[in-house]
């Protein structure tokens, strides 16, 4: 017997449904600094820290020795945004990576002001990644959208809603 076709046969026995999701986490290099953007520059509401490591650090994340302090910030809509900083294994790496690049991912946050909050980023270092582009054809169709990088290079997607939508 195959393993595919052992998973077939375990999952004929057991049924899942994904509810919901729950959160969006993204590794940072600093956590007061990224808590301090997310939640002062662009209004999120913070819920709550953690810090975590051991046995428990382990199982989740599958790092050996992993220690982290995480924060949770809260969207409008409720979507949480946990931003994990790691401050262990001492091997761990700082990674540029592009959009293009495999593994690479963003958050798209819906905004009423794009030129408003472009401003206001860029007065706490993070950098538009290009200029605001008019979305033609597609369901987003009359959007404008840019993403914008942080000091760690994470990227996140600024689409403003057209007005009268």
């Amino acid at each position: 017997m195959t393993i595919a076709s052992m998973s077939r046969t375990r999952s004929k026995k057991k049924s899942f449904h994904i509810l919901a999701a729950d959160h969006t986490g993204i590794t940072v290099s600093n956590l007061e600094q990224s808590l301090a953007f997310w939640r002062d520059v662009i209004g999120f509401e913070f819920s709550h820290t953690v810090h975590q490591s051991g046995e428990l650090a382990k199982e989740i994340t599958g790092v050996p020795g992993a220690e982290l302090k995480l924060g949770v910030v809260k969207a409008p809509g409720g979507h949480k945004i946990e931003l994990l900083e790691y401050l262990a294994p001492a091997d761990r790496k700082q990674v540029s990576l592009r959009p293009c690049d495999v593994g690479s991912v963003h958050v798209a946050l819906l905004v009423s002001n794009l030129d408003a909050i472009l401003e206001r980023i860029a007065a706490s270092g993070w950098k538009a990644a290009g200029k605001p582009q008019t979305l033609k054809t597609g369901p987003n169709a009359g959007k404008r959208v840019v993403y914008v990088r942080d000091p760690d290079g994470i990227t996140i997607e600024f689409m403003e809603i057209p007005e009268g939508n």
